[in-house]
């Protein structure tokens, strides 16, 4: 297995000035309670609404306002947002997709990103129709529905759906923040979709907390590795119950169970560079972000 590229980042770095409120202790809800309404009608009822309108960066400003003032909010957040937002100037994707949008602030921030960079569509798959709704009303207010289209449904259908459209060919850049068991069989599908390809590059949220060590497994495999997992069979993702723990279960509780794209084995054959960034969640608890380069496809 390739080695990993850390970069160390010292944790006396985060600005605690800018921290969300803690989330929640185990056993309370930290999402899906109403915050996320009541988080629309916090931006829409401003003092600076007129000014919020319009300008991504004033709607991402009154979002983390919120979350500095209010409650938790399982947001991206500014210090691994800029991570990626780096990354899409870099790239300059034509095409970028994102699993799992919650209340718009990556599709905002990401969105913008993408659209200065020149692309031309960010597709946010979220599967729980209210927060869905919840980022369609930030994305008008933000001024950023020209780029931004969000999709209601779960992640692996949604792409399916897409693929089939004709709407979705290839993918850019994608960033995957969903439920984490997904993360391994959604971007298989997107492999065996030939949605990913050498160029094709992946930022994957919450690689330490809460952790996801069977993707972090697939995307740092040899290829060899990776054919001899299809020989055996190996899951690579799909066992919920032993590598996940809480936000597995609270999903769980809250959305249904989620079906996974299991029938697929991706391919084998493309050859990945990974390398994981340290940063903080938004509210200073350290957290990194994998970014993984689709570099060849070995014969």
């Amino acid at each position: 297995m390739p080695a990993s590229t850390v970069d160390t980042l010292d944790r006396a770095s985060f600005d605690h000035n800018k921290a969300y409120v803690a989330q929640e202790e185990r056993g309370k809800s930290f999402f899906d309670d109403g915050r996320e309404i009541e988080l629309l009608h916090f931006v829409y009822g401003h003092p600076s609404i007129e000014e919020i309108r319009g300008s991504p960066a004033n709607v991402l400003k009154a979002i983390d306002e919120y979350g500095r003032t209010r409650k938790y909010l399982m947001n991206v957040g500014d210090d691994k947002g800029r991570i990626v937002a780096d990354l899409v100037a870099e790239v300059k994707p034509q095409v970028m997709v994102e699993l799992g949008g919650y209340v718009g602030y990556s599709a905002l921030l990401f969105g913008d990103a993408v659209r200065n960079a020149g692309g031309k569509r960010y597709f946010s798959l979220e599967r729980n129709p209210e927060f869905a709704a919840v980022i369609m009303s930030l994305v008008d207010l933000a001024g950023l529905s020209d780029v931004v289209k969000v999709v209601v449904g779960s992640s692996a259908e949604s792409i399916k759906r897409l693929h089939a459209q004709g709407s979705l060919e290839h993918i850019d850049l994608m960033f995957l923040d969903h439920y984490k068991p997904a993360y391994t069989t959604d971007l298989k599908l997107c492999e065996h979709l030939r949605l990913v390809t050498p160029g094709t590059v992946l930022a994957a949220d919450n690689v330490i907390k809460p952790g996801n060590p069977p993707y972090l497994e697939y995307v740092r495999s040899s290829v060899e590795e990776k054919r001899q997992a299809v020989t055996s069979e190996k899951s690579n993702g799909v066992d919920v119950s032993n590598a996940f723990g809480r936000n597995a279960d609270m999903y769980k509780a809250r959305e249904g169970e989620e079906n996974l794209s299991t029938e697929v084995q991706g391919n084998p054959n493309l050859v990945y560079e990974s390398k994981l960034i340290n940063s903080f969640e938004p509210t200073g608890v350290p957290d990194g972000v994998e970014i993984t380069r689709c570099v060849a496809v070995a014969e």
